[in-house]
């Protein structure tokens, strides 16, 4: 018991520690980049679209990716002709052939920049329209921008452009309307290989920098302005800052009115939409404000060829994604698309406060067709007269040619004012020169601007609306905190329960004198603790264990490129030396290496201390078991009663009972260890499956040769299933 209360206090020394880490840099590698590059395009009305694609993964191994952005944009460039080209981030795969490694391939740049260019030269476009950004992709295995992996400052369009900042602020200037586009690189500033390089990881100074130019805006009281973000990460997949700020609150202080975003794919769904609703400081005496923003993700353009034109009618902006590719594959031409830009959806578009919304007499829809548009109508539909058509309205086009795109007409707006957001319902129809009729989807609207509310499925929720570097504090310190309370808590109970050898007593009076469906439920979960955790040696290499991996690293690892200086991977993030320079880079990609550390601790950690445990208390319910007989068999009174019979026979379930048959129960006849084996094994699988995982991630080398992830656990498992081996059992093996 000595060494028990030597370690208790370790082991909260060592998780105080470890809490308290903030992942601070003994030096820097080089400085947080909050620079902002700044460019304008005039618009000749108030009412602009723009096209955003995200994740198009340019693979060596997959050619096909790069002919379909060929093959399947520009012909939809050169009809929908937006203002602004933005491509969100994961602009190439950066893995091998069998997905199991990243690294940067030049060739995949290579073949992104000739793509881009015959994008660019046969839509017809101007290259300054075009914008791409960073995802975490681009910077598997980047030790730093500038450097000679770092092939996105060679091969993007921005750095053609001389764009290489982490933030773009691009505004459009119309006749009334300024609308303003804030595209932001929040990818690691030392790309670490993946897994772990999944989250976003803005710097303070980034923050502000946001804040700074989004205040410029709001500087000028006359000016109209529509505030548009974008970046590759999903807020969800965003980490906070050093000091703990995050977007949300910038972006509903100064009206940012939606925030563009890729990286999930649409593989978790199509429908990722999510509006934030943010409490703004303000004095005790004023009201308390409210502000909001809408996240709109957007699927991945490398398996389901989706685009998104996101149009801004005067300040009211709206959506919609098109997919340029069918189940039978891609489409021939681009198909005819509308995009009601007002009355706007309520359901997902509409965010502005009812008692400030002036209510426009007008329907406004972009049609983008190949072929000339000979009729445009809008209909009116009654949700609660069974979507009865209530009003047809013809719509004339807007511009200088004949066929569109923006088509308007004027109505009276106030016959659909409504209490509910949903009873009216909008769609447009069009009518080419050759007969084809193209219909939109019919969308609910509100002309007070009231919004309807979004239905979300359970997935939606627990991908986009958790913050995940929250959840992954929660996990981790809970599986850290019940392996505390399981090792710690059997020896306070051994040392309050087992003074003057009380508790063998106990335990064999309550398994003797009472059948088994009557015995104490409580009693159970006590015995299991006190004798698993009797054998005080593994025990101690348990506690050992334990805070080996609280504070010491898990693996050694290439984290940044394949031939790089060898980092440690720790509980708190990666160290990254760099002996050049002779500087160290601590606590990186934090919580990025939930990948890793989560499925370690819950499928290996947690289940071994566990088996560890239950391998004890088989050895100890065999020699109970062994005991209860043998003190039935003896030649004593009928009348004595359970005290007699322990105080004949003295047992000491640690020590071998000589002379004692397996009696016919599941315990004796082994189908409980055998059953503890077979969980033993399936534990040494996962493990060394997890283990081949980070080896071909980061090297099989160096992960090998690390002992806390590599050796100890089946080290641990072999040392339990020897040590509570029985007489038996060992004479079985030997033979």
């Amino acid at each position: 018991m000595a060494a028990t209360w030597v370690l208790l206090p370790l082991i909260l020394f060592f998780c105080r520690e470890i809490g308290s880490s903030n992942g601070e840099d003994s030096g820097r590698i080089l400085e947080e980049d909050g620079s902002i590059s700044r460019e304008i395009f005039s618009l000749d009305s108030d009412v602009t679209w723009v096209v955003q694609i995200s994740d198009l993964h340019i693979s060596s191994y997959h050619p096909q990716r790069s002919e379909d952005l060929k093959r399947l944009l520009v012909p939809a460039l050169r009809i929908i002709r937006p203002s602004l080209f933005l491509i969100t981030g994961d602009i190439t795969d950066a893995k091998n052939k069998e997905r199991t490694t990243t690294r940067q391939d030049e060739l995949e740049w290579i073949q992104y920049k000739k793509t881009m260019d015959v994008v660019i030269r046969e839509s017809g476009m101007d290259k300054k329209a075009f914008f791409d950004i960073r995802g975490n992709h681009d910077k598997y295995g980047v030790p730093h921008v500038g450097h000679k992996l770092d092939f996105f400052s060679n091969y993007s369009i921005s750095s053609q452009l001389n764009r290489l900042s982490t933030i773009h602020s691009i505004s459009l200037v119309g006749k009334e309307w300024k609308y303003v586009f804030l595209g932001i690189d929040d990818s690691l500033n030392i790309g670490l290989r993946g897994p772990t390089n999944l989250f976003g990881h803005p710097s303070d100074k980034r923050i502000e920098s946001v804040e700074s130019e989004l205040e410029y805006w709001d500087s000028h009281p006359h000016a109209l302005v529509t505030k548009v973000a974008f970046g590759h990460f999903p807020m969800s997949f965003i980490a906070s800052s050093e000091k703990g700020r995050r977007y949300e609150s910038a972006f509903a202080r100064y009206s940012v009115s939606t925030y563009l975003c890729g990286h999930l794919h649409a593989k978790f769904s199509k429908h990722l939409w999510r509006l934030h609703s943010v409490d703004l400081a303000s004095h005790s005496k004023q009201p308390k404000k409210t502000g909001q923003f809408w996240e709109w993700e957007l699927g991945d353009w490398k398996d389901s060829k989706v685009i998104r034109i996101l149009a801004i009618d005067r300040g009211h902006v709206s959506f919609l994604d098109v997919e340029l590719f069918t189940k039978h594959g891609p489409k021939e031409e681009f198909q005819t698309t509308i995009l009601i830009t007002h009355p706007i959806d309520s359901r997902s578009m509409s965010i502005m406060n009812s008692e400030k919304h002036i209510s426009r007499n007008d329907i406004s829809a972009l049609v983008f067709s190949a072929r000339p548009v000979l009729n445009v109508t809008a209909e009116v539909l009654d949700s609660l007269r069974s979507f009865e058509l209530v009003e047809e309205l013809t719509l004339h086009t807007a511009s200088s040619s004949s066929h569109g795109p923006l088509f308007c007409t004027k109505w009276n707006a106030s016959n659909y004012m409504d209490a509910s957001a949903t009873r009216f319902w909008m769609q447009v129809r069009v009518v080419d020169i050759y007969g084809k009729v193209t219909a939109s989807s019919p969308r609910p609207f509100s002309v007070q601007g009231k919004r309807a509310s979004l239905r979300k499925t359970w997935l939606e929720h627990l991908i986009f609306h958790i913050r995940w570097e929250t959840l992954y504090s929660v996990l981790l310190w809970s599986s850290i905190s019940f392996l505390i309370i399981f090792l710690c808590l059997p020896k306070l109970l051994n040392h309050f329960m087992e003074r003057n050898a009380l508790y063998q007593k106990w335990a064999m009076s309550v398994s003797i004198s009472l059948p088994i469906g009557q015995k104490r439920n409580f009693f159970w979960p006590l015995w299991f603790l006190i004798e698993g955790s009797r054998d005080t040696k593994l025990w101690c290499c348990m506690v050992f264990y334990l805070l080996y991996l609280l504070r010491f690293p898990w693996f050694w690892g290439h984290a940044t490129s394949e031939d790089g200086t060898v980092a440690r991977m720790y509980l708190r993030g990666w160290t990254v030396e760099f002996p050049d320079s002779k500087i160290q880079k601590d606590g990186l990609g934090e919580p990025d290496i939930i990948a890793i550390t989560l499925p370690f601790m819950y499928f290996i950690v947690s289940p071994l201390f566990l088996m560890v445990y239950c391998l004890h208390v088989e050895r100890s319910a065999f020699y109970f078991h062994s005991s209860r007989k043998k003190c039935c068999q003896e030649p004593t009174s009928s009348k004595m009663d359970s005290a007699q019979r322990l105080q004949a026979v003295d047992v000491d379930p640690s020590k071998p009972i000589v002379g004692v048959k397996r009696s016919p129960c599941k315990i004796c006849n082994g189908w409980v260890r055998t059953a503890l084996l077979l969980v033993c094994l399936l534990i040494v699988y996962l493990h060394f499956r997890q283990c081949s995982y980070v080896m071909a991630a980061y090297g099989a080398g160096p992960v090998a040769l690390s002992p806390a992830l590599s050796w100890a656990p089946p080290l641990l498992l072999a040392a339990a299933v020897y040590s509570t081996q029985t007489p038996a059992q060992g004479h079985h093996a030997n033979a």
